[in-house]
């Protein structure tokens, strides 16, 4: 401005007497501001502009806001700089972009690497302990990427994929010849049919369910939880999801190594797991009801320490069933190729570990046997010595369960005044149960958590949910996703709003041991299901378990617990081709994130946190390409 008047000054005559037209005055004037005005212009727009919340940064991840919003489309970049004024402490995206995770051999396309066959047989093999999780040493961790069978395809959609898979997929014919009697599975062409058979279930699952829904109430939300020991391909938890009730499914990985990968693939909650010497990953507390289909458990045995840990996860007034053996033992004992007295005794001794427990025996009938846990313990400690119950566990939190040795003891319910009073409070039924305040926190048994502290979270992941929706088209897509993963679940509000908006989905809510406030517990208490982990160790499941995974502070979580490019590799082993992540966390995190993402050969974007730019969590939207192993060679 100050060289503009002075050049105005100059123009100006010197003899006011001496006339000087109006017209070169203006036009003079007129070039040189134009000019100085073009300069400025220049200088100020050359810097990034900010994102939207609603939209991300690349338009190849397909990762958009509905057609039915009038926005402009997204700019190409972020710029936090401008509202931060913080260095980046971060290395240069060059440097980053040094990071390189190569795919693995081919031959390692089901690698598991907690429960990996080879190492298992170190241990020891009395009472399943060789079967347990047996992680590998820090050393013998891969850094590569676990590939896609050649000729994997994206699965089909629920409720289709309960009835059959691609092969190419699960590339196993082991169970339709051991299984073949049992109608478990059969192998037409390029897929697997899954009947809905079983060992003790000859005309199918359903039928199965219906002849136990006539013994107790499967249809009044009264049973929302359930766990199968042993269970198969887990026909018995596809079929019950018709029933509104939700199985956890496990089975070791055994000689029928693929039974859980073919119950993931089908869409249906599963774990790989087995009952031996440490407690199964779960509170106290945590199901309606369990199951065991000729599951090989030996529950009378060990001092009945199998069924102690079934007692311990079930809920008060909790439901077991059993079939097969020793259960109508007088009609199949030839088939079993067992003798009468080696199953009687056998019978004998799973009642009274059973009695031992307070339980009750509701009924036995044809193949099944019920028994109910009681709603509370004023009973059990009256009758105590009259029985002599089991004494009950002083030692250990009912709820830690991660690497926790069993033990022979009776977990003791939570304290009741009277007789009729439900031990820990009483669950509402199924779907109420969704979003009432769960009992642990009406109770104050979850410390610094509220009910008005729930009733806001439950509100906050709704709107949450619906901004992923828009910008991840697949989430949105109704049946495109089945098999959801939340890595740190807090309260499950994420798998509640999923469920409150009725998407055919089911979520495996983490809830890892590094957490101050452990809160699965709540998840139960309101009709979900997960488990108890830790992201330093891979999960106990296939590779390609999910369709999308989600992790709100992870990152910030294990920080200093281990590397973050180790946490990755695990989402990328465990996430299906053509999968997707959202990761919610502090800025810093969430760019170097990214560029190991990048490494990783995702598809990234970034967005603001819904509350605004001005706040320090970000948004990372990902997308993990279709890839598998090249076509093996003759």
């Amino acid at each position: 401005m100050a060289n503009s008047l002075f050049l105005l000054h100059s123009c100006t005559p010197r003899n006011p007497n001496r006339f000087l037209p109006n017209l070169p005055l203006i036009v003079v004037t007129t070039v040189f501001c134009t000019v100085f005005y073009l300069i400025g212009l220049w200088q100020h727009s050359s810097g990034p502009v900010a994102i939207d919340a609603g939209y991300v940064v690349a338009d190849s991840l397909c990762l958009r806001p509905n057609s039915t919003s009038s926005s402009p489309p997204a700019p190409p970049n972020l710029d936090f700089t401008a509202r931060h004024y913080i260095p980046d402490p971060l290395p240069a995206p060059e440097a980053a972009r040094d990071f390189h995770f190569p795919l693995c051999d081919a031959s390692l396309s089901e690698y598991t690497p907690c429960e990996d066959v080879k190492r298992s047989l170190k241990f020891d093999r009395d009472r399943l302990i060789y079967r347990e999780r047996h992680c590998p040493e820090p050393a013998e961790v891969l850094r590569c990427r676990i590939p896609a069978p050649y000729g994997y395809r994206v699965p089909v959609r629920w409720p289709e994929s309960r009835d059959w898979a691609w092969y190419a997929n699960v590339p196993h014919k082991e169970l339709t010849v051991e299984k073949k009697q049992q109608n478990w599975i059969r192998f037409e062409g390029e897929r697997f049919r899954f009947p809905g058979g079983g060992t003790m279930f000859p005309r199918g699952a359903d039928a199965y369910i219906d002849d136990i829904g006539k013994l107790i109430n499967l249809r009044d939300g009264s049973i929302r939880t359930a766990i199968d020991t042993g269970c198969g391909v887990a026909s018995w938890g596809a079929y019950l999801m018709s029933r509104n009730i939700l199985a956890v499914s496990f089975a070791p990985r055994d000689t029928h190594e693929a039974q859980v990968q073919f119950a993931l693939e089908r869409g249906v909650p599963a774990l790989i797991g087995v009952l031996a010497s440490i407690r199964l990953p779960y509170p106290s507390r945590s199901f309606d009801m369990a199951h065991c289909s000729r599951c090989l458990i030996p529950w009378g045995q060990y001092d009945g320490i199998y069924l102690t840990e079934v007692d311990r996860v079930l809920r008060p007034g909790g439901y077991w069933i059993l079939s097969g053996p020793p259960i109508n033992w007088q009609k199949h004992w030839k088939g079993w190729e067992r003798t009468r007295d080696s199953l009687r005794q056998e019978q004998v001794a799973i009642e009274a570990v059973a009695k031992s427990l307070c339980w009750k025996k509701l009924v036995q009938k044809d193949d099944l046997a019920i028994w109910r846990k009681p709603t509370n313990h004023i009973h059990c400690k009256l009758t105590r010595r009259l029985f002599k119950n089991r004494p009950f566990c002083r030692s250990q939190d009912p709820d830690k369960a991660w690497y926790t040795k069993l033990e022979a003891c009776l977990t003791p319910l939570p304290e009741v005044s009277d007789i009729k009073q439900v031990s820990g409070g009483e669950v509402a039924k199924w779907p109420r149960r969704l979003t009432s305040i769960p009992p642990r926190i009406t109770s104050g048994s979850v410390s610094g958590i509220t009910g008005e502290m729930f009733e806001r979270d439950g509100e906050s992941w709704r709107e949450r949910v619906k901004l992923y929706k828009r910008v991840d088209h697949q989430l949105g897509e109704r049946g495109r996703y089945r098999n959801v993963l939340d890595m740190n679940s807090h309260l499950g509000g994420f798998a509640a709003a999923l469920a409150s908006a009725g998407d055919p989905v089911w979520v495996m809510n983490v809830v890892p041991v590094e957490v101050e406030v452990k809160t699965l517990g709540v998840i139960y208490e309101r009709g979900l299901i997960g488990t108890y982990h830790s992201w330093c160790e891979a999960m106990s499941t296939y590779p390609r378990t999910y369709d999308f995974i989600h992790a709100a502070g992870v990152f910030s979580l294990y920080r200093h617990e281990c590397e973050m490019e180790e946490i990755v590799l695990e989402m990328d082993r465990i996430l299906r081709p053509r999968g997707s992540v959202i990761v919610r966390d502090d800025v810093d995190l969430v760019m170097r994130l990214k560029s190991v993402a990048e490494a990783m050969q995702w598809e990234t974007a970034v967005a603001d946190h819904e509350d605004g730019p001005l706040h320090r969590h970000k948004i990372l939207f990902a997308l993990k390409p279709y890839s598998t192993t090249p076509l093996p060679l003759p």
